[in-house]
């Protein structure tokens, strides 16, 4: 598979990179709470 010769600049990689890392830490935090929520005793 050839190398893509015109590769995207770098700030806009990092942009994705922080975007999805942030969304699986924002995803996890949320199933936590609601597992919190439903698991705590009342």
């Amino acid at each position: 598979m050839p190398l893509d010769p015109h590769p995207r600049p770098l700030g806009q990689r990092l942009l994705w990179f922080v975007a999805l890392w942030l969304g699986g830490v924002g995803t996890v935090t949320l199933i936590s709470l609601v597992l919190r929520i439903w698991i705590a005793p009342k």
